[in-house]
């Protein structure tokens, strides 16, 4: 069989997951009791506002998800809308989410719901947030409320998205609220993290035991980088050594030996090209340089485009011996033909994963919808489908299309 061939035709398994992701504060809009609501007008951001309006028009956007042959949706609830005051749940947000994963099954669309998506109650916050061990069993309760109300209709659960991206931004970088920069308090924030985890993750498989339905299927979204040195020098080999196995899998790591993941999540977007000159933590963990070599394309915010690396780290997770769901990977462009092409080269990847032995069970695009990019605001445009942010009308794009194609099937020609 010529490569041609093998090249013509990739199968991807009959109950392979399908579809894309959102997160509830990036696409419902006046989210007005999240810490996020609050810091956008304190320091001038351009406000998320109505959003996509998505609270409002669910039930369209699942049609065209479905009308894309989309059998899985990743989505979240949002923490400060059903406990908008401490300890005061709202019955009337709940039964909204309810609606919204009902209505998801009415259409043979498989929910995976976050239950942590950056975003935090403002009263959670005024109380020092992840920052304060006596926190946490603010988020426990939260995820034990919300659990309850939706265990009946939801098999698959991310407990927070992206702890590693949220200590960055949000405790080093000090880019996102609550605009810290102490390590001393990023290295309590991901001990917190982590501890929720655990806790969440038992008391959740608790709660279906005690309500007698199917165990559930809970993980972690972790997002990864792939690593390239710019030279095979040692103290770039080192760099790269020391990025994965703190910035990629410490926290898996960490769930994993204590038997708390059920599948793991995978956000893949880029790779790093590391470029380490001295010896020093911020040159070892985060020194970067840049690809300016024509065969390297780019998304619309400058970030490399590197399919083969998302392969390369799933090889890496094949370590866990457990399941894998792809729970992000998308491109932010406003070509529509490189859009396609982003998608087309990670299935590649992803089915190169899977033919060496990697339990893959899904790929979910990001993201469904064009939507709000925190700090980046409106600008980027990640979506399968546009939005027209004047009318909120919504245009499907050609890129949608080809993949539905491929979700129809699940064949990539």
């Amino acid at each position: 069989m010529g490569d041609g061939i093998i090249e013509a035709m990739i199968k991807f398994p009959n109950d392979f997951l399908w579809g894309a992701a959102t997160s509830a504060y990036q696409v419902e809009g006046n989210n007005s009791n999240a810490d996020w609501w609050v810091w956008e007008k304190a320091v001038g951001k351009e406000n998320s506002g109505d959003a996509c309006r998505h609270y409002e028009f669910y039930e369209q956007d699942f049609d065209l998800a479905k009308g894309l042959h989309h059998n899985a949706h990743r989505l979240s609830v949002e923490w400060s809308r059903v406990e908008p005051e401490e300890g005061k749940f709202s019955q009337k947000e709940l039964q909204h989410y309810c609606d919204v994963i009902q209505s998801l099954r009415r259409r043979k669309i498989e929910p995976l719901v976050t239950l942590h998506h950056f975003t935090n109650p403002i009263w959670f916050s005024k109380k020092g947030g992840w920052a304060k061990k006596e926190n946490l069993s603010c988020f426990v309760r939260f995820c034990d409320v919300v659990t309850r109300a939706l265990a009946k209709d939801v098999h698959y659960w991310i407990t927070i998205n992206e702890p590693t991206i949220y200590l960055f931004h949000s405790y080093l970088s000090g880019t996102w609220p609550p605009q810290s920069t102490s390590r001393w308090i990023a290295k309590i924030v991901y001990d917190n993290l982590a501890t929720s985890h655990l806790e969440v993750y038992r008391r959740m498989h608790d709660i279906y035991k005690e309500l007698n339905l199917l165990r559930p299927s809970i993980g972690i979204a972790q997002h990864v980088q792939a690593m390239t040195p710019s030279t095979n020098s040692l103290l770039n080999q080192f760099a790269i050594y020391l990025r994965h196995k703190i910035c990629n899998f410490n926290l898996l790591d960490r769930l994993n030996k204590h038997k708390a993941m059920d599948f793991i999540g995978i956000n893949y977007y880029s790779r790093q090209m590391v470029d380490v000159k001295k010896i020093g933590l911020f040159d070892l963990l985060l020194k970067m340089g840049k690809d300016n070599s024509p065969e390297i394309q780019k998304n619309s915010l400058g970030w490399d485009i590197y399919p083969k690396g998302l392969s390369q780290l799933l090889l890496k997770v094949k370590k866990y011996n457990l399941p894998v769901i792809i729970a992000e990977n998308g491109i932010c462009t406003l070509n529509d033909e490189q859009r396609w092409d982003f998608i087309d080269q990670h299935l590649k990847s992803v089915h190169h994963a899977l033919a060496q032995g990697v339990d893959v069970r899904g790929y979910l695009y990001w993201s469904l919808l064009d939507n709000f990019e925190w700090h980046q605001g409106f600008a980027p445009r990640f979506g399968l489908i546009d939005v027209d942010y004047k009318t909120y009308a919504r245009a499907i794009r050609k890129s949608a299309i080809k993949f539905s194609e491929v979700c129809k099937t699940g064949v990539l020609v």
